[in-house]
């Protein structure tokens, strides 16, 4: 299987030729892994303890486990996750949970775990295995499983059986959880408990939905991100599988009622904004999507 260690240090840190470009693990090693020839690649070797632990977590989030260290090998012991939320060098939000352990079911979507004063909801979910369902349980119980949409359904049967929690879909993507416990329908808010508000958001696909935590912590699935290169909130208008009018439409129709602090996506970087900046680049946003128009889907074009 080919490798791609950096030059000058052969087989320390590698990225092998299963790499599906998710981006899951430059988010976690920026300046340390980046995209080389449609692929992620480490680009030079880490740095002491701070920086081998950024590698152990895109080593550990990788969907594909592509990235390896040359010695050793990734274990229970050395995962780093779940991972607190933190930013600007902040003190770390233990309420709010990264999952890491991308699945590819989900093309290596993020998964998240936030606590709640009756327990935990899941937001999507990484690949299952009953080490890391254990791993979640010894935490507190997890009441539900929130599916932001179609596309990252696969293993939120498993988790909601296994954890005892109810499993909640949109009515627009039900086929891909037709055995759903609770079915989300139209285009209104919803209040799920208090402080949790599902917003309908197709777009993406028929059935997406933004679940807010808070006015505080916005799990916008694929429907929003925040984009490296643009520097910006973004739409994944080149992966729009329903209609970008629609999502434009979504995007229009929540201004003024979507406030939130924290963007985390399920694709595209996590990004911590005050509420006023998040409302202004929403606007711009809006305005940008207005002008969009369909086209194919082409993976290669997301910018991330």
């Amino acid at each position: 299987m080919a490798l791609t260690p950096f030059p000058g240090t052969p087989g320390h840190w590698s990225v092998d030729e299963r790499c599906m470009n998710c981006d899951a693990a430059r988010q976690f090693a920026p300046g340390l892994i980046e995209e080389r020839a449609g692929r992620s690649a480490v680009v030079r070797p880490p740095k002491g303890e701070a920086e081998e632990r950024s590698l152990l977590a895109a080593a550990h989030a990788c969907p594909t486990r592509s990235i390896r260290p040359a010695a050793g090998a990734l274990t229970p012991e050395n995962d780093p996750f779940p991972l607190a939320l933190s930013h600007d060098g902040g003190e770390a939000d233990g309420d709010v949970l990264l999952l890491g352990h991308n699945s590819r079911q989900t093309a290596g979507a993020s998964a998240y775990l936030c606590r709640r004063p009756d327990g935990w909801l899941m937001i999507d979910t990484p690949r299952y295995s009953e080490r890391l369902a254990a791993r979640y349980e010894a935490l507190g119980p997890v009441t539900d499983v929130l599916l932001t949409h179609r596309d990252h359904a696969a293993h939120g049967r498993e988790y909601a059986d296994r954890l005892g929690a109810r499993l909640t879909v949109h009515e627009g993507d039900l086929d891909a959880a037709p055995d759903a416990d609770r079915v989300l329908r139209g285009t209104d808010p919803v209040d799920l408990a208090p402080g949790v508000v599902a917003h309908p958001f197709p777009g993406h696909t028929r059935g997406s939905v933004l679940y807010v935590l808070d006015e505080r912590h916005c799990f916008s699935g694929d429907s929003l991100y925040w984009s490296r290169t643009t520097g910006d909130v973004e739409v994944h208008e080149s992966i729009t599988w329903y209609s970008i009018e629609e999502q434009a439409a979504s995007l229009a129709r929540s201004l003024g009622r979507l406030r939130f602090e924290w963007l985390l996506p399920g694709h595209g970087d996590r990004r911590w904004m005050p509420a006023e900046e998040v409302q202004r680049r929403l606007h711009a946003l809006a305005l940008r999507c207005r002008a969009l128009r369909p086209a194919p889907v082409d993976f290669t074009a997301v910018r991330w």
